[in-house]
């Protein structure tokens, strides 16, 4: 199944061959996952041509890791971190910062000149829990969406220093997840997708699950102690080909670009990249130092 969350909030079924949206009898996909999936369809067909798709959930909690794919912590070794990136990495998220496929992520010219993409897949978690085993971690997995963690380099340099980072990856806008939901039914190997991100049609990165250091199943198990509520997500990681890490200023993002980020069954997710003036109709604000 893939689920969308559409238009004003509403929460529907895709049947993407047939282009048609099936509302269902529900707030929120937070609160679908929170039933179980039990709830009825409100009789309507809706052509998909004619809906606005919303990035698919905002969770609760959500969950990051960082270089659990071999190569990108490879190429991290390219540029003088002040602490090493490794997979052990895990922080949270701002929800608050959630776009939806379509929406633009703002550049926030004040504050960074060294904006990136980061290809990664969302785990949907469908039950909650804590202080589970990797064994039992596919009972808490109810889905997967594409998601691209924008991140404000310059700034990451900076967080480095004492060994964490946030600030760089949750300023608005710079969370694009979606474009849909798909259950974990529909996908009965997540460690072998194909995953592409391009920019402006040229491919920047380019790998597959099966790289993945730590296995999904483990992902879960490992974050479980901070536990669970239904809906949550957590990221995998990111694969290799991130501009910050190339050694080619070119490489980083403009308003003007368009990003397509796609993992194989997961479909694509595009986020046009706009500047301040055009995303808020004000000039760029003053930057606040620390």
């Amino acid at each position: 199944m893939k689920l969308i969350t559409f238009d004003d909030g509403r929460v529907g079924r895709l049947e993407p061959e047939e282009r048609l949206v099936l509302p269902l009898e529900v707030r929120s996909t937070r609160e679908y996952f929170e039933r179980d999936g039990k709830v009825a369809e409100t009789g309507e067909r809706l052509a998909l041509d004619d809906v606005r798709l919303r990035a698919p959930i905002v969770p609760k909690k959500f969950f990051h890791t960082s270089g659990n794919f071999r190569e990108h912590e490879d190429e991290s070794k390219n540029v003088d971190w002040s602490h090493p990136m490794h997979k052990g990495i895990v922080f949270f998220q701002n929800v608050d910062a959630i776009v939806g496929p379509e929406e633009p992520v703002i550049y926030p010219e004040h504050l960074t000149s060294e904006l990136d993409h980061e290809l990664e897949i969302a785990v949907v978690v469908g039950r909650p829990g804590k202080f589970f085993g990797v064994d039992d971690a596919p009972d808490h997995i109810a889905g997967y969406v594409v998601f691209n963690d924008i991140t404000a380099r310059d700034i990451q340099r900076r967080e480095m220093e004492p060994g964490v980072f946030s600030f760089c990856k949750a300023i608005d806008t710079f969370c694009p997840l979606g474009p849909y939901i798909v259950t974990a039914d529909e996908i009965p190997d997540p460690q072998n997708l194909d995953m592409e991100l391009r920019v402006n049609g040229r491919v920047r990165q380019k790998s597959n699950t099966s790289r993945m250091s730590v296995s999904i199943p483990h992902l879960v198990a490992y974050h479980s102690p901070q536990g669970y509520s239904a809906g949550d997500l957590l990221t995998t990681g990111t694969v290799q080909g991130v501009a910050g890490f190339s050694g080619d200023p070119e490489m980083y993002l403009r308003p003007g670009d368009v990003i397509e980020a796609e993992v194989e069954r997961l479909g694509i997710l595009r986020t046009p990249v706009i500047g301040w003036q055009e995303g808020h109709g004000t000039p760029v604000p003053q930057k606040v130092d620390w």
